[in-house]
C-alpha cells in the first residue's frame, strides 16, 4: 500500500501545490488504485506519475467543493481512452451524482465503461474480503466526510517446525494447509490449518480526513491508525481563522494525532499564503506536539509497511 499525493493546497492551485488528491495504490494487494478528492488538473498531476488511470477503480469523495471535485469530469471522459473498461464506483455526498451525470451529459460525453455512484452516510461505505471502509461526518460548511480504509487481518506464518513435529515433511502438502481449513494427508492424516499457523497478521488503517474544523469527536474515527492524514490549512497562530473557515491547524492536527494514539501524521490542504519554504515551521508546530509528522507536498510518496504483530 502506497500513498501518493496528486494535490496538497487548499482552496485554489498554485505554482507550487495543486488542488486535493490524493491516490492509494493496492496494486499488490487488490491490483488496483483508490483516489481520494479529485481536484481541478488532477489527470494532469497522474500524468506525471507512474499511475495508470485504468487501475483507478474507486473514487472517494470528501465533499462538494471545487477543489476536490472539478477533476472529476475530466478524468471520467480520459479514462475511456486510456484503456479503462471495468466498472469504476464513485462515493461521496449527496449531490455527487447530479453534478456527475450533469456534466457527463451536457458535455456529451459517453463512457465505455460502467459507472457507478453511490451517495454515502455515516457509516460502513464498502467491504470485501481485504478491506472495510469507513466514513464519519465532519464538521465543515458543507457535508463532508472522512473516510477509514481498514484491511483486514491476514492468517499468521506456517508454522513448519510444528508440522515436522507432527511428522509432515515440507513439499506441495504444505501450500495445500495454507490454503485450505482442513487437509487429509495420503496416508489418512486430518490436519486442521489452525493448529499450524501463529498469530494472524493485523490489517492496516489509514485515516483520510476532508476539510474539518478541530473536534474530539473525530478521536474515535482515526484512533489508532497506522497513518492519519489531516488537513492543516493554516499555522497555529490562526486558529480562530481557521475555526471561522471551518479549518484546521498545524497544531490541532498533531493534537488529534496525539490523543488518538496514530502512528504517523501527514499534513496536507495547506494555503497558497504558505510557500514551501514555511514547510519547516509547520512542521515544526505539529512536531512540538506529535513527533512523528510529515508535511506532503504534491508528489509525495510513503509506504504504509504490512504489520507482523498488533504491537508493530
Amino acid at each position: 500500500m502506497e500513498l501518493i499525493f496528486l494535490g496538497t493546497g487548499a482552496g485554489v492551485p498554485s505554482n507550487e501545490r495543486n488542488v486535493s488528491a490524493i491516490a492509494l495504490t493496492m496494486l499488490q494487494e487488490a491490483n488496483s488504485i483508490w483516489l481520494f478528492d479529485c481536484g481541478e488538473a488532477t489527470q494532469h498531476q497522474i500524468m506525471k506519475t507512474s499511475l495508470k488511470p485504468r487501475k483507478i477503480n474507486k473514487i472517494f469523495i470528501t465533499h462538494m467543493h471545487g477543489d476536490h471535485i472539478f477533476g472529476l469530469p475530466g478524468f471520467l471522459s480520459s479514462r475511456s481512452f486510456q484503456g479503462g473498461d471495468d466498472l469504476l464506483t464513485v462515493y461521496g455526498p449527496k449531490g455527487i451524482k447530479e453534478f456527475i451525470e450533469t456534466s457527463l451529459t451536457t458535455s456529451e460525453t459517453h463512457l465505455k465503461y460502467p459507472l457507478e455512484i453511490v451517495e454515502i452516510a455515516e457509516g460502513k461505505v464498502f467491504d470485501d474480503v481485504q478491506f472495510t471502509v469507513y466514513c464519519k461526518k465532519l464538521q465543515h460548511g458543507i457535508p463532508c466526510y472522512g473516510y477509514r480504509i481498514v484491511e483486514k487481518d491476514k492468517p499468521g506464518v506456517l508454522l513448519a517446525d510444528n508440522l515436522k513435529e507432527a511428522g509432515i515433511q515440507p513439499g506441495p502438502i504444505y501450500q495445500q494447509i495454507k490454503d485450505n481449513a482442513v487437509v487429509t494427508t495420503a496416508d489418512g492424516k486430518t490436519i486442521h490449518r489452525k493448529d499450524f499457523l501463529g498469530p494472524d497478521k493485523p490489517g492496516r488503517i489509514i485515516s483520510i480526513l476532508g476539510d474539518t474544523r478541530n473536534t474530539e469527536q473525530n478521536k474515535t474515527f482515526v484512533e489508532n491508525a497506522d497513518c492519519l492524514i489531516h488537513e492543516a490549512t493554516f499555522d497555529q497562530e490562526k486558529a480562530d481563522l481557521a475555526h471561522e473557515y471551518f479549518h484546521s491547524t498545524t497544531a490541532q492536527a498533531a493534537m488529534l494525532a496525539r490523543d488518538a494514539g496514530v502512528k504517523r501524521l501527514i499534513l496536507t490542504h495547506i494555503s497558497s499564503r504558505y510557500q514551501k519554504a514555511d514547510n519547516v515551521l509547520l512542521r515544526k508546530e505539529a512536531c512540538s506536539i506529535f513527533p512523528n509528522t510529515e508535511i506532503a507536498n504534491d508528489f509525495f510518496r510513503t509506504t504504509i509497511k504490512t504489520k507482523n504483530s498488533r504491537s508493530d
